[in-house]
């Protein structure tokens, strides 16, 4: 066993001494899977498909019925009861 291993990985030699040395196992029956393919398995999938097209229709309904709200009268906008005031410079 190799000494410059920390106690964790010599325990994980250890647990894994059996198998470790074994060669890769090349099936005899199934072709090997391409590089494309097996990063086609790992990629990353839509799990909420149409989210992100929610979220947009939930921004744009949001802005109109603000846009519906908002008034501005003599360098003053007032939305619902928050008021700003615009001075001139």
């Amino acid at each position: 066993m190799n000494n410059d291993l920390t106690p964790e990985e010599a325990e994980v030699m250890r647990q894994y001494s059996d198998i470790i040395g074994l060669p890769h196992h090349v099936s005899a029956t199934h072709a090997r899977m391409s590089m494309e393919n097996r990063a086609a398995q790992f990629a990353p999938f839509a799990a909420l498909n149409g989210h992100s097209a929610a979220i947009e229709r939930t921004g744009e309904q949001y802005i109109e019925k603000m846009e519906g709200q908002m008034t501005i009268d003599n360098s003053q906008l007032t939305i619902d009861n928050f008021e700003l005031k615009i001075e001139k410079v």
